[in-house]
Parts: structure tokens; sequence; C-alpha cells
């Protein structure tokens, strides 16, 4: 169920308001990026699909029928905009920043940007070769940005379940990149 504060700016934004738009941009940018991030791996693009989500929204705020499901529906779309980008755009390398980019993005060295490359591609190893609960919970909470109550309505278990399976989780992520780390 969505908060009443969100329910009034959803409200305001169907009439123009341009305050309470920015208030919505605001709060589901994050996620919004997380999501299209996630699928083309390029932080550039992801920033597109992210401004290409909002501009739909607005386009399309009159169809959303139920208004409790905002988050779902902007999810939506930026999974949909994300795959259209990456179908539309095969030869870009979609997940791959070049290395004078990562650099210039966060002011880091060529070197920097590589390490930190090569821990994200351990990472994600180590998260393809986790059961799917695990994995799933993990990108629910870590990159989604999910809170517990959102993963709690999502697998719908408990609370306490859900904190159960993250701590889990966490311990087999944790092994499994220490054993990767012992093989590399």
């Amino acid at each position: 169920m969505m908060d009443v504060e969100t329910l009034q700016l959803l409200r305001l934004a169907r009439t123009g308001d341009q305050a309470a738009l920015g208030e919505l941009v605001l709060k589901y940018q994050s996620m919004v990026f997380a999501t299209a991030f996630r699928r083309l791996r390029n932080r550039n693009t992801a920033a597109e699909v992210t401004q290409d989500v909002f501009i739909q929204m607005l386009r399309k705020l009159p169809q959303l029928r139920d208004d409790n499901l905002l988050e779902a529906w902007l999810r939506k779309i930026a999974v949909r905009l994300s795959i259209n980008r990456a179908v539309r755009q095969p030869r870009e390398r979609v997940g791959e920043e070049t290395a004078l980019d990562g650099a210039r993005a966060r002011g880091a060295t060529p070197l920097d940007w590589i390490l930190a490359r090569e821990d994200a591609q351990h990472l994600r190893e180590g998260l393809d070769r986790l059961r799917a609960l695990d994995r799933e919970t993990l990108i629910a909470f870590y990159f989604e940005g999910r809170s517990l109550q959102e993963m709690s309505d999502q697998f719908a278990s408990p609370i306490g379940t859900i904190k159960r399976r993250l701590h889990t989780a966490r311990i087999r992520l944790r092994e499994t990149l220490s054993e990767l780390q012992m093989v590399g």
C-alpha cells in the first residue's frame, strides 16, 4: 500500500503540478536507475533510460489505473525500455563502460577502474552460482534497493523470514566468493 503523501503527490502530478512531479521523480529515480542498470550494466545508458522512463510516466500517467501500483508500473516501464535499448543498440557493448568513461565518471585512475570492474565481475560470478532464491533476495535488497516490507510483499513471506534469507544469502555469497578467490 502506498503512503498517503505519495498518493497525494501522484494526484497533484496528474493535474500538471510540476513540483509534485519532481518529488515523484526524486522518490523513484534510484529504483528506476537500479532496474535499468541491472539490465544494461552501463551507467550512461541506464541514466538515459531513467530519463526516458520519467518522460513516459509524464505522458502516460492518466493510463495508470491503480495508484498503488505506481512503483511496479515504473519498474515495468524501466525493464521494457532497457530491453528495447539493448536490442536497438547491440553493437554499443551494453554492459561495459570504457576504462576512460569509468575513470572520468569517478575521478579514478584507469587502474582503479579495472580493479573495480574485476570486483564487479567477481561479484556477478558469485551471484550466478547462488541458488535462485538467495540471488533474488540479495538483488532485490542491494541492487534494487527494496525495503524489507517491499520484499516481504514480493516474496509473500514475513519480514523475519526475509531477514533470515538475507543473512543466509550473504553467508553463502561470502563462501562462494572465497571459493572463487581460491580457484582464480
